[in-house]
């Protein structure tokens, strides 16, 4: 008989060392979620970011999580408006993504595997 494995869902989601306490499948992953907006919500902050006109958007920022627990930026989405007012976005977020604590990566089966994942990131500044 063929075992048939759904490969685009995982056992269990990577979490931050922060969430090892919590039990449940989807409040890790709820965690592990929250955790990665805070952290780069609080790297972006700390930037002093210079713009024409306000901006309230929401970009994407995929990453890969590797099956060792490496954390990757892959790429950002983002309005052509965003792209001319904050050209350096997309290296910040990368410092930003570099910046996260150490990751358990998900498993399928008993094994660590790669995910990718697309954050929403709401951009908000104020002119």
């Amino acid at each position: 008989m063929d075992t048939i494995v759904d490969f685009t869902s995982v056992d269990f989601s990577p979490s931050f060392k922060i969430c090892d306490s919590i039990i449940d499948k989807e409040e890790v992953a709820i965690c592990f979620r929250n955790t990665m907006h805070q952290k780069i919500g609080e790297e972006l902050q700390k930037q002093q970011l210079t713009i024409k006109d306000s901006i309230n958007e929401i970009i994407y920022v995929d990453v890969v999580i590797n099956s060792k627990g490496e954390i990757i930026f892959d790429e950002t989405s983002t309005s052509e408006n965003i792209k001319k007012q904050l050209p350096q976005l997309d290296s910040l977020l990368k410092l930003s993504v570099s910046k996260l604590p150490a990751i358990h990566p998900a498993i399928k089966r008993g094994i660590p595997v790669t995910t990718k994942y697309r954050l929403p990131i709401r951009i908000l500044l104020m002119d």
